[in-house]
């Protein structure tokens, strides 16, 4: 068994039949799939049944991933369009939840309304705006990332966040909130 650890090298193991290397190329994407998935689905139920379906879904269409470089771009837009075709079969718009943050501050402060208040900013969106902003600036990809994982051109990518901060803005300054 060989121990790459090199995506596109893992990529082209597991198209020869090693089964090895593309459980490796999913442990590596792992963290990143779930942080996306529980963003969705705020359930870890839930996000765990999407990682289950993306890796079914990876396994039987790797031979379709052109470029084997950008396995985890490929793996983030599958993860994507599962995570929208649950919410549309739901019939339900999933909200956001910040995962992992406390609901008190290290010296007892809470923290909660703020966190409501994010996620409430967050309702406003558009589902397309709201995904491209959580997974710029609580996934940290770049903007490259989230058009090759949207299948748009980096522009209009650039365009719905320019336009989705500026919707974020108009309504902290209603709602009272400093800019």
């Amino acid at each position: 068994m060989n121990e790459q650890t090199n995506p596109a090298e893992l990529v082209q193991a597991a198209r020869r039949g090693d089964d090895e290397a593309f459980y490796r190329l999913m442990v590596l994407h792992h963290d990143k799939l779930y942080r996306i998935a529980f963003a969705y689905f705020r359930s870890e139920a839930d996000a765990l049944e999407a990682i289950q379906e993306v890796t079914y879904r990876a396994y039987m269409k790797l031979h379709s991933l052109r470029k084997p470089d950008y396995a985890g771009t490929w793996l983030v837009r599958i993860l994507i369009n599962y995570c929208n075709d649950e919410r549309r079969r739901r019939s339900r718009q999933a909200e956001y939840r910040f995962g992992g943050v406390p609901d008190e501050r290290a010296d007892g402060t809470e923290i909660r309304a703020v966190r409501d208040s994010l996620e409430s900013a967050l309702d406003v969106l558009e589902p397309r705006q709201k995904q491209i902003v959580i997974l710029k600036y609580f996934e940290d990809l770049t903007i490259r990332e989230i058009a090759a994982a949207m299948q748009y051109p980096d522009g209009t990518i650039k365009t719905w966040l320019y336009k989705a901060l500026r919707k974020l803005k108009d309504y902290m300054r209603k709602d009272g909130e400093p800019d």
